[in-house]
């Protein structure tokens, strides 16, 4: 049985002008309908995050684009307790890019492991891309079987985006070696999505699949995290 109400934590730090922190609620708003449940939901400024105990009664974290935040600690400890304590779990753009950087610190051991927008040394799993995507649109491929896939329905769509970092390729050889898979591609085979296979729900996309709302569109993975959330 689904439950009445969710509760979701916004990780970040809200910008009004800000293309997708102007979606999100319009998101939350559409899937409230299409589940026909109360979607209460909250923005935590990355610098209130000082103890997993602010992220206490949440039944899910959502962290949203926006990155470098005021409070990178507070984003990381954010991922890391929804990671850890499989609280349904959504990354979009700066979301993803911290999520890459904390499981690769945390799970695979790299302790360097490092943003290229924030970081000077160590190894920069999170660098500059080779053509900036800042309010640029293109194509993404699911791979079957894949959370993501199974959310869309399909193994193909379009989204757009807002950012200048993605995966550094010379790591996605090394991070194919843990748990964390790959979950989409862009035409060119650049890492666009990756999941956990073994959590609840824990996908974190470059994309900002939340810009569907903006056209009065669901966004599928918006739909699933909700839909997690409310069976748990």
């Amino acid at each position: 049985m689904m439950k009445d109400q969710v509760r979701i934590a916004l990780v970040g730090d809200y910008k009004p002008q800000a293309i997708a922190h102007q979606a999100i609620p319009v998101a939350l708003q559409l899937t409230a309908a299409h589940l026909d449940i109360d979607i209460q939901f909250h923005w935590l400024p990355t610098e209130t995050l000082t103890s997993p105990s602010a992220l206490q009664g949440y039944d899910a974290i959502w962290v949203v684009p926006g990155s470098p935040y005021n409070h990178d600690a507070g984003a990381f400890m954010a991922i890391r307790h929804a990671r850890e304590q499989r609280v349904p779990f959504l990354g979009s753009c700066g979301g993803f890019q911290y999520a890459v950087v904390e499981y690769a610190r945390n799970v695979m051991g790299w302790h360097d492991a490092g943003h290229a927008e924030t970081d000077s040394g160590g190894r920069l799993v999170i660098a500059p891309l080779s053509c900036s995507l800042v309010e640029k649109s293109g194509g993404v491929l699911f791979q079957p079987n894949t959370r993501a896939a199974r959310a869309y329905g399909r193994l193909d769509t379009v989204e757009g985006y807002h950012c200048n970092f993605g995966v550094n390729p010379e790591f996605v050889a090394d991070l194919q070696r843990y748990p964390l898979i790959v979950s989409a591609h862009d035409l060119e085979g650049e890492v666009r999505a990756v999941e956990l296979p073994d959590h609840p729900f824990y996908v974190a996309t470059l994309f900002q699949s939340e810009r569907a709302a903006l056209r009065n569109a669901l966004s599928p993975l918006v739909v699933e995290l909700i839909r997690t959330a409310a069976s748990r």
